[in-house]
């Protein structure tokens, strides 16, 4: 997913004291997902994605860490933010480091293209998104990141009304979601894909618009 950029700030100065972009893999996702593990015990591997900087101190500082991302899908980015002080040779590398955690999916509507334009008349109109975890890691049906365990849905607007809401169904291929929206009639329509997760409210959507064109009108002849 191209990582993540981490910055690192004075918390009284803003000061910019480090920037950069997270390097590795997502690490041992067995680890994470299915082991049982007590508070403190670290979860990363040493290929895991990481940021590393060097802070030259004179005294103790407050600093603000801030990680945006993905890189890769700017529609699905992300913020945390953690503030923590730091001190004059007292490394923080212990365990997982200064571990943060970015919320939400990573949603991307593969059909229709935005501003896509539908010819009058055309009853249906398919829909499909890819969603992944914001780490990359695959979504599948019974898989370590359950599709059967996720809300995945379309809401159809037109101006200011809702006219739909859509669920999407597994497409049989790693991430792909579909389902079909029925027309009612010509104009504009915006559509947002969402991906939520019930047990802990994690989300993440994307957004396309359709334009529907207007049948020409009929003239009799003389």
């Amino acid at each position: 997913m191209a990582g993540a950029e981490i910055t690192i700030r004075d918390a009284k100065t803003d000061e910019l004291l480090a920037r950069g972009e997270t390097v590795g893999n997502s690490g041992n996702e067995h680890r994470i997902m299915v082991e049982a593990w007590p508070r403190h015990t670290p979860l990363s591997t040493a290929t895991s994605a990481v940021f590393r900087a060097t802070l030259d101190l004179e005294e103790p500082r407050q600093v603000v860490v801030t990680a945006r991302g993905p890189l890769s899908q700017p529609q699905s980015t992300a913020v945390a933010t953690v503030t923590q002080w730091v001190v004059p040779g007292k490394h923080v590398t212990g365990g997982d480091g200064l571990t943060l955690e970015l919320p939400g999916f990573s949603v991307d509507i593969l059909y229709p293209p935005s501003r896509q334009r539908v010819p009058a008349g055309q009853k249906q109109i398919a829909l499909r998104a890819n969603v992944m975890m914001l780490c990359g890691c695959p979504i599948e049906p019974g898989g370590l990141w359950d599709a059967n365990a996720f809300e995945i849905a379309a809401l159809i607007r037109q101006r200011d009304r809702r006219v739909a809401q859509i669920a999407l169904s597994y497409a049989g291929e790693i991430g792909q979601f579909a389902g079909t929206f029925t027309i009612p009639g010509p104009g504009p329509y915006d559509i947002t894909v969402y991906a939520f997760d019930p047990r802990n409210g994690n989300t993440g959507l994307d957004r396309a618009t359709i334009v529907v064109a207007e049948m020409a009108a009929q003239t009799d002849e003389e």
